[in-house]
């Protein structure tokens, strides 16, 4: 039995403001973007501002104004990848660098939370940092090397 929810978090540092023209595209298609995630089969939760459509306005743990987070719990990493890979959301994976810079060291994290739990950004920045200086592990993963709820590498 499933114990335990995949939690995922990246971040990803963009070229100019929100606002910018540079950035239509990407921003234009977050609120439809976001409404697919929330419908997708799997999906449990994902982190919003106050205005319930983004992440935004949210103050990040971040000094950089252009970076900006997402964060989201799935049922397990299947769920996950169907959405990541399988659906529109691609294509921003593919046309990234139209809207972003490069950043050093891992861009996103997945661990195992609790079902029912929460996670914080405190909490998502940590396990980014821990993946950043250790190396993927079952306490914080990349998108290559992934375990399992019980700390067995993911069998692809």
């Amino acid at each position: 039995m499933n114990t335990k929810h995949l939690a995922q978090f990246n971040i990803i540092k963009l070229k100019d403001e929100l606002d910018s023209p540079i950035i239509k595209e990407f921003r234009d298609f977050l609120a439809p973007v976001n409404l697919l995630a929330e419908e997708s089969e799997g999906f449990v939760w994902r982190l919003k501002d106050e205005s319930g459509e983004n992440a935004t306005d949210i103050e990040t743990p971040y000094e950089d104004k252009l970076i900006f987070v997402n964060m989201s719990v799935w049922e397990n990493y299947d769920f996950l990848r169907d959405y990541t890979y399988k659906t529109v959301h691609s294509y921003f994976l593919k046309n990234r660098k139209k809207w972003s810079n490069e950043i050093e060291g891992h861009k996103a994290v997945m661990w195992y939370i609790e079902k029912g739990h929460i996670p914080t950004l405190t909490e998502a920045k940590e396990k980014l940092d821990l993946l950043n200086k250790n190396g993927s592990s079952v306490e914080a993963f990349n998108m290559v090397n992934i375990y399992n709820q019980n700390g067995e590498l993911y069998k692809k």
